[in-house]
């Protein structure tokens, strides 16, 4: 394994910047910026069990493959471990959940065992989540607690496809969805027009004519009691959107429910490729009115005038892809579509790279090409069998090379704790969702010092937007250093990064960025250094060093 490079990062922030590094709660003037976002993301499922009352709440007992069945995980996980800080500790500005509207109740033979829906993305009924995960009471509160603490919500939308179909799932009615042909991949049209894999029911986006609300549907919200309060909501919407009540703007209402009820913050888009981008762009202007009234509607609770962030899963793009992706008969511009930003599938191979050629290109083509846009890097995913570090060897790498680098972040749920992606008897994606190892942070000596590792890098770059959304400049060869700077309006933020340091004394030379006299502290080992002559000199026992204004 190639020796870990070390590090020192400085950092000149706003006078008054308070943002909290261990467990507070955000109470900075640091403006929060998507652009330079710290997410974690998780699979609700497998994360952490806050109610076991839950668990069993619809029968999906059946034997299942390894790791394909439903393990307990729910929002009251999340909010208990939001409660305990720590996503706080962790540097997490924003949570991103695998979906959690309720899911099909029966589960199907995929070829690698049978398996239930635990992912979230085989959708029975967009208006309701899915009772194994929680309540909209629970996802109420978790909400309110994390805005308390500044951290952002983004849900998983799923419109492309709806859930298989089964004994006890039935199909949407053939003018919602279509059930063939197979999608073949070898152009536009067959990435959309198709399914995607054998019953998986296509939703129809691309029509516009008009449909019933399907009749098992119906019959289900009767039988909850909802059908009366449903359909006025439904009516209402389209008499004020002038939408034809076609598939796709249902599904849109449904979504969009999410953030005037709780004022979500933003959506991840599943399978973005697989519809026409109009699609994308209506749904885009669905979600911005919506945020638009959650804010007017509860004005005590808004954060910022951040806009509603919407980023997609267009599956194979890359940065190295700028501004368009590539069918081979045709490109498409998924930024003029709806999107602030894509998923960048490429950064886990990029990896491998030198620091300077892997950040200097980020930081190219994110502030010339795609300047106003954005794309989310990881190391590893929960539908990527190929991750940076799928043995685990390079944990601090891993946390080095992800929270350094220009875009947003995508910290996957035991990424920082060592997580094992590799589990005996399970098969495809499965082995990459096992369940979150919160034992090894209490007695894995390894899972400790990554933990402390992604903490402090994490909260750094949650407290200085120049790390993630910043200009990188090369300040020095030997040692390695660099700097980023940020500025939007009255505000700006200065950070210096030097790698390959030796233990002990470190002299960095930090450029123009610090004055001379320049006090600073390394929030790492928390001693503190002064700028001379253009060099800062930290005493420390760590191999990295954060520096910040005192």
């Amino acid at each position: 394994m190639k020796k870990i490079t070390l590090l020192l990062l400085a950092a000149l922030t706003l006078s008054g910047n308070t943002f909290a590094q261990k467990s507070k709660p955000v109470t900075a003037k640091t403006p929060f910026i998507w652009e330079a976002a710290n997410v974690y993301f998780i699979v609700t499922d497998r994360f952490k069990n806050g109610d076991e009352a839950n668990d069993r709440i619809i029968d999906r007992r059946k034997p299942t493959g390894v790791l394909r069945g439903f393990n307990g995980g729910d929002l009251r996980g999340i909010i208990q471990k939001l409660d305990e800080g720590y996503f706080d500790k962790l540097g997490i500005n924003v949570i991103w959940m695998t979906p959690i509207v309720e899911q099909i109740h029966e589960g199907v033979d995929e070829g690698t065992g049978f398996t239930y829906g635990f992912h979230g993305y085989w959708t029975k009924d967009w208006s309701a989540l899915d009772p194994s995960f929680g309540t909209k009471k629970e996802l109420a509160e978790l909400v309110q607690k994390a805005h308390a603490r500044g951290i952002r919500i983004m849900l998983d939308a799923v419109i492309n496809h709806t859930g298989p179909v089964t004994s006890q799932d039935p199909a949407f009615p053939s003018d919602w969805v279509r059930t063939t042909p197979k999608c073949t991949y070898k152009s536009y049209d067959t990435y959309i027009n198709c399914t995607l894999v054998d019953n998986l029911p296509d939703v129809k986006t691309e029509s516009t004519a008009e449909v019933q609300v399907p009749e098992y549907l119906a019959y289900k919200w009767e039988k909850e009691g909802r059908y009366e309060k449903e359909m006025a909501s439904l009516e209402a919407f389209f008499k004020k959107t002038g939408y034809p009540k076609a598939p796709k703007y249902y599904i849109m209402k449904w979504l969009s429910d999410y953030i005037t009820e709780f004022g979500i913050d933003g959506y991840r888009v599943d399978t973005a490729k697989h519809t026409t981008e109009d699609v994308w762009a209506d749904f885009k202007k669905v979600c911005t009115t919506a945020f638009v009234e959650y804010k007017k509607n509860n004005p005590t609770k808004v954060l910022d005038n951040n806009p509603f962030f919407m980023i997609g899963e267009v599956y194979g793009y890359n940065i190295g892809n700028k501004k368009f992706y590539d069918f081979g008969d045709k490109q498409v511009n998924y930024f003029e579509n709806g999107f602030n930003g894509l998923i960048n599938f490429d950064f886990r191979n990029e990896a491998k790279m030198d620091y300077e050629p892997l950040f200097s290109k980020y930081s190219d083509i994110l502030n010339n090409n795609l300047k106003g846009n954005t794309v989310m890097n990881y190391v590893s995913s929960h539908d990527d069998s190929y991750p940076f570090d799928k043995k685990r060897e390079k944990t601090i790498e891993s946390g080095t090379k992800l929270l350094l680098a220009p875009g947003i972040s995508q910290v996957y749920y035991g990424d920082e704790s060592a997580r094992s992606l590799t589990i005996e008897g399970a098969q495809g994606d499965a082995t990459l969702r096992s369940n979150m190892n919160w034992n090894d942070l209490i007695d894995n000596p390894k899972s400790k010092e990554t933990l402390a590792h992604w903490q402090k890098l994490g909260n750094f770059r949650k407290n200085h937007p120049a790390v993630g959304a910043g200009v990188h400049q090369q300040i020095a060869g030997t040692p390695y250093t660099f700097s980023r700077t940020y500025s939007n309006g009255n505000y700006s933020d200065k950070v210096v990064v030097a790698l390959n340091l030796p233990k002990d004394k470190k002299e960095i030379p930090v450029g123009t960025i610090f004055a001379n006299g320049t006090k600073v502290k390394d929030a790492y080992s928390d001693n503190t250094g002064v700028v001379i002559d253009g060099k800062v000199t930290i005493e420390s026992d760590f191999p990295i060093v954060l520096l910040e204004k005192l």
